[in-house]
């Protein structure tokens, strides 16, 4: 007897449907042939914001050894519109990889970025049930950190992402649920979340091409490659298994972008089964269905 099929299959010519051959020559477009944008590098337990425009593509990578980091997104010129991890959950799977898109919030419901590249592609599913790039939980805080007995620290990747926007003018309300790039985690047999060791060496990557102009924030997370425990037994600081990540943009051939274009919002009226009353008509009420 097989699994259920997905819930929410690839429909042809919609958003879910990929052209692979477009995303695949976007990540055989070397360095060689793209034009640097910039480079930066996200310090240990830290938070750093760029942007990267429509048609860009950003990669992630490690630098001097295995390290989580948690991803945000938003439209830069609308921060309403920003990366939803459930639906991006559903539409995809709860770890992401190449070919997979990371998926706006409503009323916008588009692709944001779709995933070019990823060196981790081949971990697949470990004895242990474990797989990279985690959608299923969410970034630590200083709130959880507080009730489970870690007492006040200020680098969770919560905060760290809340210090990394305020320079554009958002706050902590802003921060959403993550993508946990480089994340090894699962569900035991209890059907509970666990996290294990970053599998992640150093010049590893991840590398999504920007469907409309991003604005990310990156945090590195204070539990480094996790093979440290956080919070219970054995816990203890992490800061030894810590490292910096990297952030790269980059300028794709513009042959290879001649014929994209962005997505558009989500189609749907947004009427709700609502309409206003039109001028003049009394007996309408302004709840009145289609």
């Amino acid at each position: 007897m097989g699994t259920p099929p997905a819930a929410y299959p690839a429909h042809p010519g919609s958003s879910t449907d990929i052209d692979k051959a477009f995303y695949d020559s976007l990540a055989q477009d070397v360095r060689d042939h793209r034009r640097p944008v910039r480079e930066l590098e996200v310090p240990i337990r830290s938070g750093r914001a760029w942007e990267v425009p429509a048609g860009h593509v950003c990669r992630i990578l490690t630098v001097q050894g295995p390290q989580v980091g948690d991803l945000n997104l938003w439209h830069r010129d609308n921060p309403r519109e920003r990366f939803w991890a459930a639906r991006t959950r559903q539409l995809q799977r709860a770890h992401v990889s190449r070919y997979d898109r990371l998926w706006s919030t409503l009323p916008y419901l588009r692709p944001m970025a779709t995933i070019t590249h990823d060196t981790l592609e081949s971990y697949g599913q470990d004895a242990e049930g474990g797989r990279v790039h985690d959608l299923l939980g969410t970034r630590c805080d200083p709130y959880v950190n507080r009730m489970l007995g870690g007492g006040d620290f200020d680098y969770q990747c919560h905060s760290n992402l809340v210090r990394a926007v305020l320079p554009y003018g958002l706050t902590e309300f802003d921060v959403h649920d993550v993508l946990n790039v480089f994340q090894c985690t699962g569900l035991n047999d209890e059907d509970r979340y666990f996290m294990k060791a970053c599998p992640a060496r150093p010049g590893d990557f991840f590398e999504f091409f920007a469907e409309i102009d991003l604005l990310c924030a990156l945090s590195t997370c204070p539990g480094g490659d996790l093979s440290i425990p956080l919070w219970g037994p054995g816990a203890r600081d992490a800061v030894e298994v810590c490292h910096p990540l990297g952030v790269e943009i980059y300028a794709p051939d513009p042959a290879l972008t001649k014929k994209w274009k962005s997505p558009q919002p989500a189609a749907y009226r947004r009427v709700h089964g609502l309409r206003a009353p039109e001028w003049g008509d009394a007996d309408a009420s302004p709840l009145e269905g289609n």
